[in-house]
């Protein structure tokens, strides 16, 4: 429902001197020159910053341009996996350096419509209530903006910025986005950390950090489990089921129920499944709002991290929940 919201609102909110100079060309070319820019507004830099996080597997959450607790999260987990010193800044000269260092692929590019991405099925609109939902065929998205956005890890904003006047619904139009072409890992997570006081998880092949995704991992009212756990299943595209016992806050049904796929599911586009029952990682229909708002005991990531992370395990790799004691002595 936020993400159908801030769709209707977008040309309000979206004033043109916010984004002025924002195309390809200020974002392949863009440098860091030392300064933060501020973090509610679209930043070229930053853009690209985010993208060549994601591309080596540090991942930022959703690609907004904007110097967020998430891109601050990433840089933070990137600097120190370089062994560059970490500071209250989160990007530094050294930081941009080892970006840059990743890879000289252009950050924005050109891509066609087609025909697929008009096409559908797309929802009217999305029910707010989870009872609401269990009614549907599926849980699609609800345009060919929301749909284009996700597929190339972006916000609709930063999309609609890049792409003014275009309204994305016709086949064969020629539109700017972000080229994320992450690189693959050759090798198996045998462990996964869920930070429960940083809100992230971290994905290791052995003692090797291979990726790194912000999260939003619980709530007071329904924590997150302690301990090591263990992937018990990996299910793209899956049912989402509710048990009466969970008595999530604002679902009233005594009934359980059954909600059928679709990226707008409450559990996104994958679900791995932990051996704590009921308990799992999944994606969310709400990327702007990972480790901004609270979960119901689950590890909630972008749907494409989720996808990203179910690619990289296998069942029955462990995955620890660090405590807040635990993650102050680490």
């Amino acid at each position: 429902m936020g993400r159908l919201f801030a769709g209707l609102m977008l040309l309000v909110c979206l004033s043109p001197p916010a984004f002025a100079g924002l195309d390809a060309a200020a974002i392949n070319n863009a440098e860091f020159k030392g300064k933060l820019p501020a973090d509610d507004k679209i930043n070229p830099a930053i853009v690209k910053a985010q993208v060549l996080l994601a591309r080596t597997s540090f991942s930022p959450g959703e690609i907004d341009g904007k110097l967020g607790e998430n891109a601050e999260k990433a840089l933070r987990a990137f600097a120190e996996s370089k062994g560059l010193a970490v500071s209250k800044q989160p990007l530094t000269s050294e930081v941009w350096g080892a970006l840059l260092a990743t890879g000289s692929d252009p950050i924005v590019v050109d891509y066609k419509i087609t025909e697929k991405d008009v096409k559908g099925p797309f929802l009217k609109k999305l029910p707010a209530k989870m009872e609401d939902l269990k009614g549907l065929k599926s849980l699609d998205y609800t345009s060919p903006r929301e749909a284009i956005a996700e597929r190339f890890h972006m916000s609709e904003a930063l999309l609609a910025a890049l792409n003014p006047g275009k309204k994305f619904d016709e086949a064969g139009q020629t539109i700017a986005v972000i080229n994320v072409a992450i690189k693959e890992s050759k090798s198996a997570v045998t462990r996964v950390e869920v930070d429960k006081m940083s809100q992230t998880v971290k994905a290791f092949a052995n003692s090797e950090l291979i990726a790194f995704f912000p999260a939003t991992v619980g709530s007071e009212e329904k924590p997150s489990p302690g301990g090591v756990l263990k992937v018990i299943s990996i299910d793209a595209n899956p049912y989402y089921r509710y048990n009466p016992d969970y008595k999530f806050k604002g679902v009233k049904s005594k009934r359980a129920f059954k909600i059928k796929p679709g990226p707008n599911n409450p559990v996104g586009s994958q679900w791995i499944g932990l051996s704590a029952e009921g308990y799992g990682i999944h994606g969310t229909p709400n990327p702007s709002k990972v480790s901004k708002s609270e979960s119901n005991g689950c590890v909630r990531l972008t749907n494409w991290d989720a996808d990203r992370l179910a690619r990289l395990l296998k069942k029955g790799v462990e995955v620890a929940f660090i405590e807040r004691e635990a993650a102050n002595k680490k």
